[in-house]
């Protein structure tokens, strides 16, 4: 995390965004400004906007703010302090990723307005500030920072409370272009962000310079202040350009963008603008010039699980302990010592009329000595630093999904909708039968999910590169705050689903088949090829082979786009309200194999979802649904270009017989961006690779 001992104050943070409590109780003056200046869902902020993206408005851009000033906005609410989404598995995890200091997961800082009143809870809402704070004035071209236009009670507007997309910053004054300036008549002109940034792979973002640019990395010789212009034109062979109408120096843009001209860029400063620091002494990457929107501009760092029953006991106990905890948050010192019987006696009969725990039947039947042992189970001998940096760099996403698959794996599940419903989890599951054609297929099991519930929580973020397990974790990953966070944001999503197993045996035939091809060695090479093409010195190291995933995988994600676009057809949602989420790895000394995979459908109403999806795992449905995609999945108005596709060098792209004419959704959808894709795996298309036909390395013939 950011001590302050190493960093610097951004001195341009103005964190405030939703504003001071005397400003919200003036509201309705006239012609005072509003603090809010726009919307957005939960789940948009977890994977798209988050904190120190750049989100476009529709006049400016603004940037979410680090979590330290989000406690200010759940201060303003006295239950703020409480709020939290229950989900132990999944704190677990960021303790390891991000600190042993993470301790709850909590919702976004919003609450329903009551009675109608589209006013009530203005005051809360996700700090952001105006990033970038250059901007160019649309009338006239000037260049300039926020401060320049915003000043002198002008230059920003919002006063209308219902409407904050119409918040507007603005030139006053603006002396305009050509005839207009000559004649001395000013008028306003709206003030547009200047899009060019810059960024480093260690997730630093700062402003272009563009003062020092254009004048070459030295100061204007005419003017201590110089007036600075964005010219762009379609006309120009150069584009856009900077330029000092101070003293008449001229750049085109093209010379930051160019690879000669990314040599001549400042050093990094090391800013976190989301944080308002830098890193003192500045930052040793290079950093290279980046638009506003750029697709790779802000990588999130999410994990998310499916809550389900927890049948391990040494995990059970766990989440004993982690209840404990929770309720002792406040005086943590309180229970530390399992020989302090009189403290131990005093903590049960605290836990046994605690409000979210007194009707459990642990807690009921809890004694001191059983509190004693349960204490004394996860304290002793906690792991340092040190062995705790050396299970980060061991540790799989697959740790996640492995609770989750042994529990639908394992499990006997009733027949009947609804009885097999688990309380605390939200999880209710029921067998379906396996139509004979469908098992003819390979396929196992078939489980409708009629009711799950899953929490998505951002952990950090990456620029430049998506994050990867390549060592990547203390060089990249950006911070959500300055001090080390005791809670993470998150989301608790409702819905329902269908979950497809398929027999190991017969994936581990077809598996040894798929990895002994010419096909096969042409992906692992492309995928070898893709890291050392990736921007980040650490996503080149390591065995790219242990990182890439099997071929069961590489079939069961086609399998999984097939069946979203097919069910969508059917279920009443559309193809972006459906996810993925697999379940594929290879058997190890330490975990069974995984072969399944799971079609979801989720809201973040509490009440969920409409059930048409987890219809579709009735047996006829289900085995005509799969029928036709992979039907589908034989033909592509793209053939036989997409069907021929083959990864060759030097081509570094990790997808085969798939594109958006057959197999690619949208990226709401899928887990891995449209990568690790090809129908060849499904279904035998016609043509070969080399000494194997497709025919031969198809799963389902």
């Amino acid at each position: 995390m950011i001590s302050e001992q190493e960093t610097t104050r951004d001195d341009a943070r103005a964190v405030d965004p939703i504003g001071d409590q005397e400003r919200l109780g003036q509201q309705h003056a006239g012609g005072r400004n509003f603090a809010k200046v726009g919307s957005s869902r939960a789940s948009t902020l977890t994977y798209t906007y988050g904190p120190g993206a750049i989100m476009d408005l529709s006049h400016f851009t603004v940037m979410p703010t680090g979590l330290d000033d989000w406690d200010r906005v759940y201060a303003r609410r006295a239950a703020g302090e409480g709020s939290a989404i229950h989900a132990p598995r999944l704190v677990r995890t960021a303790q390891l990723l991000v600190g042993p200091q993470v301790s709850r997961l909590r919702p976004y800082p919003w609450e329903p307005s009551l009675g109608g009143d589209k006013r009530d809870n203005v005051d809360l809402g996700v700090p952001a500030r105006v990033f970038p704070q250059w901007l160019r004035c649309t009338g006239c071209d000037r260049l300039a920072p926020l401060s320049f236009f915003v000043r002198d009670g002008h230059g920003y507007r919002n006063t209308n409370p219902y409407r904050p997309d119409q918040a507007t910053i603005y030139h006053y004054n603006c002396p305009g272009h050509g005839g207009r300036a000559r004649s001395g008549k000013a008028r306003e002109a709206a003030c547009v962000p200047a899009r060019y940034l810059l960024a480093c792979p260690d997730g630093h973002l700062d402003e272009f310079p563009y003062d020092w640019f254009v004048h070459h990395g030295g100061n204007c010789p005419k003017a201590a202040h110089p007036i600075l212009k964005l010219i762009e034109s379609a006309r120009s062979s150069s584009g856009t350009a900077v330029k000092c109408v101070s003293c008449g120096e001229y750049r085109p843009m093209s010379h930051a963008i160019s690879t000669e001209g990314r040599d001549q860029l400042p050093r990094c400063r090391g800013r976190m603008p989301h944080l308002g620091v830098f890193r003192p002494g500045g930052c040793d990457e290079a950093v290279r010039v980046m638009l506003i929107g750029a697709s790779n501009l802000w990588f999130p760092i999410n994990q998310s699980i499916i809550d389900m029953p927890q049948r391990d006991e040494n995990a059970i106990r766990k989440k004993h302990y982690d209840q404990v905890c929770e309720a002792f948050r406040d005086t943590p010192g309180f229970i530390k010592d399992p020989a302090d019987t009189l403290a131990l006696q005093t903590a049960v009969i605290i836990l046994q009329n605690h409000r979210e725990l007194q009707h459990e039947q642990w807690v009921r039947e809890l004694d001191a000595s059983a509190l004693a042992a349960l204490i004394a189970q996860f304290t002793a001998g906690e792991e340092d630093e040190a062995a705790r940096a050396e299970r980060r760099r061991n540790w799989d996403p697959v740790e996640l999904l492995v609770p989750e698959w042994r529990h639908l794996d394992e499990e006997r599940f009733s027949a009947t909708p609804g009885d097999s419903y688990d309380q605390e989890s939200g999880l209710s599951v029921h067998t379906e039968d396996v139509d004979e054609t469908v098992r003819a297929l390979g396929v196992r099991r078939v489980l409708g999910i009629d009711r799950l519930r899953k929490i998505n929580a951002l952990l950090g973020f990456t620029r430049i590169d998506a994050y990867d397990r390549a060592d990547d974790l203390s060089a990249r990953f950006v911070p959500l705050s300055r001090k080390p966070p005791t809670w993470l944001p998150a989301t608790e999503d409702r819905g329902e689903g269908v979950f497809i197993q398929f027999d190991e045996d017969a994936i581990q035939q077809w598996e040894s088949r798929v990895e002994d091809s010419e096909l096969w060695e042409a992906y692992r090479a492309a995928h070898e090829r893709n890291a050392i093409n990736r921007q980040s010195d650490t996503s080149k190291g390591g065995n790219t082979d242990e990182r890439m995933p099997p071929a069961r995988y590489w079939m069961l994600h086609t399998l999984a786009h097939a069946l979203i676009k097919r069910m969508a057809m059917s279920s009443g949602y559309g193809v972006p309200s459906l996810s993925e989420r697999l379940y594929a790895w290879k058997p190890d000394g330490e975990r069974q194999g995984a072969a399944g995979l799971m079609i979801v459908t989720a809201a973040s109403d509490s009440d969920g979802t409409l059930g048409g999806l987890v219809a579709l795992a009735e047996p006829a449905r289900f085995a005509q649904i799969m029928a036709d995609a992979l039907d589908e999945m034989r033909r592509c108005s793209s053939d036989p270009v997409c069907a021929m596709r083959v990864p060759e060098d030097p081509e570094d792209f990790l997808h085969g017989a798939a594109c958006h004419s057959c197999v690619m959704v949208s990226e709401t959808s899928c887990e891995r961006s449209n990568r690790f894709l090809d129908r060849r795996f499904l279904v035998a298309l016609p043509g070969g690779y080399k000494r194997h036909r497709y025919a031969d390395l198809a799963f389902f013939g």
